[in-house]
């Protein structure tokens, strides 16, 4: 039966305009930055650098955001909730998210903290040396929650990244309360393993008491969540308390896991790895994008796989080709 619901993922994360300019090695060498990391940094520092990078282009980003991107190609309905200033890059933001088809209404700052920005100097070797301002995103508060989105979703998905600040993490809070009131699903994706050393507890809180219908993770991150190496005792420790368990394993594909019946699938061909940036977030985007057209549970791995893998043959985590078309090509 078709999905009575407005949209059928509304989305909660960090809203960030990546700036990608070329550099040569000796910016990097000369700014003391190590080649291929990600720091963060405060705003004179973003300032700063920005002046002494070269020509840019500015394209809006952020985990979730990047997976909305992603849904919305394959066309399906969403809606993104994340905070950025009234400036240049809120307006950038504003209008690349619209332009995909992406529902946001986000009230913007009009003073206080500008809007976040990763400032990526990618070398002649392909490497992205990255230094991200946090800004305005971290900002987040309870009455930016549009409640009535979240009611009208089929899905809630949350970045984990945005449990890190003490205002969004509150406003996060009241958006799983919202959703689990109106019967819909809540999904979450862990984001980073540094996230769960920081707020471990909390997530395995939230797990424990059923908060969590859909949880994302790969391999690094499902071990730190589990609190051991061990890969399949850790798979084997959080699956009981999920309904829908995913984790992906980069080359080795990705598993799912649903009331204890276990799916696995391969990593989709691929001649060259140009950048690995964003290829979770179009993953999730594949993967829900098939829950929300009802395919079965392995379907939705290989849209996953099918979505990761066109982002990891370019540059930046906003896709570049057809997503439907080679969605249809692999499943028809």
């Amino acid at each position: 039966m078709a999905s009575t619901a407005r949209f059928d993922v509304v989305a909660i994360g960090n809203a960030i305009v990546d700036v990608l300019a070329r550099a040569d090695d000796a910016l990097i060498e000369a700014e003391g930055l190590v080649k291929g990391s990600m720091r963060l940094i405060d705003g004179e520092e973003a300032e700063r650098l920005y002046a002494a990078m070269g020509p840019a282009v500015e394209v809006s980003g952020g985990s979730a955001a990047n997976t909305l991107a992603g849904m919305a190609a394959l066309g399906e309905r969403c809606a993104f909730i994340g905070q950025v200033a009234d400036d240049q890059l809120g307006h950038v933001f504003t209008h690349d998210l619209r332009a995909l088809g992406v529902a946001y209404e986000t009230p913007a700052l009009k003073e206080g903290a500008p809007t976040a920005r990763c400032l990526i100097l990618v070398t002649p070797d392909g490497q992205r040396t990255m230094n991200t301002f946090l800004g305005a995103s971290h900002l987040l508060e309870q009455a930016m929650i549009d409640e009535a989105w979240i009611a009208d979703s089929e899905i809630l998905y949350l970045e984990g990244y945005l449990w890190d600040p003490e205002l969004s993490r509150a406003a996060m809070r009241r958006a799983i309360e919202v959703s689990r009131a109106a019967g819909r699903k809540v999904a979450f994706t862990l984001s980073d393993a540094f996230i769960i050393d920081r707020h471990g507890a909390d997530f395995r809180k939230l797990i424990a008491e059923g908060l969590f219908d859909i949880l994302f993770a790969n391999e690094v991150e499902i071990r730190a969540l589990a609190e051991t190496e061990d890969f399949e005792a850790a798979v084997a420790k959080i699956a009981p308390q999920v309904p829908l368990l995913i984790v992906t394993r980069g080359s080795h594909g990705a598993i799912a896991l649903q009331d204890g019946t276990r799916t696995e699938v391969g990593a989709e061909p691929i001649e060259t790895v140009v950048d690995t940036t964003g290829a979770g977030d179009l993953f999730a985007a594949g993967f829900l994008s098939g829950l929300a057209e009802g395919r079965s549970i392995r379907d939705c791995l290989i849209m996953g796989a099918v979505c990761a893998r066109e982002i990891i043959a370019q540059v930046g985590p906003r896709a570049q080709t057809d997503l439907k078309a080679k969605v249809a090509e692999r499943l028809g």
